[in-house]
């Protein structure tokens, strides 16, 4: 396999830095921070060379707004993860947009954040992700959703690609 094939499969199971939402009215996406930032280590304090924050672009108004930003999101993470003593960044997670274009499902990459949340795109509202969620995770890259959506409609599973940071898998 060459790194052309790599690079085609890596783009088959993620959307890397941007996506479109399902009814296409907004694409989320990563942008730099424009300066770094200095962070606590497990060891010891290190410079995180410019983070991405998510934001958001509205294809109507064509605007573009921070939607989780290191402005605020460790300090809200830090609320629901006391036992976690790092600072937690925007793309540490593999983010799922749900079929709703309302929901986000994040999905820690980082192996020692034992925690996932979920984030609700128009309330701006973070909570915790449930442990007894209805997804299953499928190797951290895909989610698969199953059911019945009407009562007249057959079985049918849905399959969703994470929005991930370039910085996850350089």
């Amino acid at each position: 396999m060459n790194a052309k094939d790599e690079v085609s499969v890596v783009d088959n199971l993620f959307h890397i830095d941007q996506m479109n939402s399902h009814n296409e009215n907004f694409a989320l996406y990563f942008k730099t921070r424009e300066k770094a930032i200095l962070a606590r280590g497990e060891e010891s304090n290190y410079i995180n060379d410019y983070p991405k924050d998510l934001y958001i672009y509205d294809y109507k108004t064509k605007n573009s707004s921070p939607l989780i930003s290191y402005e605020w999101f460790p300090a809200r993470a830090k609320y629901f993860i006391e036992e976690y003593n790092f600072p937690v960044f925007p793309d540490d997670f593999a983010y799922y947009l749900l079929k709703d274009n309302k929901t986000l499902v994040m999905i820690s990459a980082v192996k020692s954040l034992n925690a996932n949340f979920k984030f609700d795109i128009v309330e701006r509202k973070l909570e915790l992700y449930p442990l007894n969620g209805k997804f299953d995770f499928i190797i951290s890259s895909i989610a698969k959703k199953c059911g019945h959506y009407e009562f007249k409609e057959n079985y049918k599973c849905s399959f969703y690609k994470p929005l991930i940071s370039s910085t996850l898998i350089n």
